[in-house]
């Protein structure tokens, strides 16, 4: 296989300052060729809030520089002779928030073994990691990415690219507890905090088949939107004074998208039935919650959360949105507008979700 003829371009943040617009366009080392790699051509690469959390090192500091983007589509220009699959140059594939794991390395961990990739300890992540082999993970605001082809999908047929790619992180983190907690026919379930990442909860669950789905926001603002996505009913908690209060006891199944410790958890929980299951998948940065047990003890609750999916519910996924006809509510940028984007993303100005395109 002869070496690549293309370069290796993105936009990378040098410091924590760039998530305020200031990344700069530069070439960049991708992590070093394996035979079991395929590198993309990038087509379409969606913003992730983790994007933002990233950029300002908001979980921890990162390794600047870094190249953000982990909802990545494109066309696969080179594979490598041990690629797994049957991906081949010309496919259009597709990946999501993780890039690598110990699976096939010696001596697997339980999670790889079982399927369960996106649980291993051993995780690299699409960006700000480092791979089994010392090359730096970088990420799909750029030209081209390169990733180990057992975390690379195709994209079905009948799937647009600028749909597919948000779907590969934010779609992924919401389709997977659906799934797990056996989202479906007689299943009522609530989706907290409506926005980028909330909007697929609501688009999943329907296409899951769920009995009803409530949006459950701040403002009335995104009442009529949350709707058309097929919601059955909207909570504006701003707005009602006794909505907890109303909605108590109405859920069998809640999942949490909101990143902030600044939120009334304890209503949150009190919108389960008994044996009821709350999943948290949004990951504050500005600290923790504190909740009382009581809640827990006399309803038999679950509060647990979920990270992204493996690669094999990524496919499932993807084939699901693609038969059903699952549409997020994108709002295609080029490329060249990844610093104002992000800018507005941060803004809360997305409706839902931004893709930057090449």
């Amino acid at each position: 296989m002869p070496a690549q003829d293309y370069k290796f371009e993105g936009w990378l943040g040098l410091d924590s300052q760039s998530v305020k617009g200031n990344m700069v366009w530069r070439e960049f080392e991708p992590k070093p060729w394996e035979e079991t790699d395929v590198d993309i051509q990038v087509t379409h690469s969606g913003i992730c809030g983790t994007d933002i959390h990233m950029l300002r090192s908001g979980w921890g500091e990162v390794p600047y520089p870094i190249c953000v983007g982990h909802e990545i589509v494109g066309i696969a220009v080179r594979v490598g002779i041990q690629a797994e699959g049957s991906i081949k140059t010309g496919d259009r594939v597709g990946v999501g928030a993780q890039n690598d794991s110990c699976l096939g390395r010696q001596g697997d961990c339980e999670e790889c073994a079982a399927g369960l990739e996106s649980y291993c300890a051993k995780m690299v992540v699409t960006y700000g990691s480092t791979h089994f082999n010392g090359g730096k993970a970088m990420g799909g605001h750029a030209t081209h990415h390169r990733c180990p082809s057992h975390f690379v999908v195709k994209i079905p047929d009948g799937l647009a690219s600028e749909l597919a790619a948000p779907m590969l992180c934010g779609g992924l983190t919401l389709y997977a507890p659906l799934k797990y907690h056996a989202c479906g026919p007689g299943k009522e379930v609530g989706i907290v905090g409506v926005g980028g990442l909330g909007h697929f909860g609501v688009l999943f669950a329907k296409a899951l088949g769920a009995e009803r789905v409530v949006g459950i926001s701040r403002s009335a603002s995104k009442r009529d939107e949350v709707l058309s996505m097929g919601a059955d009913e909207y909570i504006a908690t701003e707005d009602d004074a006794d909505w907890a209060k109303k909605n108590d006891k109405s859920l069998d199944l809640v999942i949490s998208t909101l990143s902030s410790s600044q939120v009334p958890i304890q209503d949150y929980l009190n919108l389960l039935r008994t044996d009821g299951t709350f999943v948290q998948v949004g990951n504050p940065d500005d600290g923790g919650y504190n909740m009382h047990p009581i809640t827990f003890i006399t309803r038999r609750i679950k509060f647990t959360g979920s990270s992204t999916g493996s690669p094999r519910e990524m496919a499932q996924m993807l084939r699901l949105a693609a038969d059903k006809g699952v549409r997020p509510w994108v709002q295609q940028r080029p490329m060249g507008e990844a610093n104002q984007a992000i800018v507005d993303m941060e803004a809360g100005k997305a409706r839902y979700r931004y893709v930057l395109t090449n």
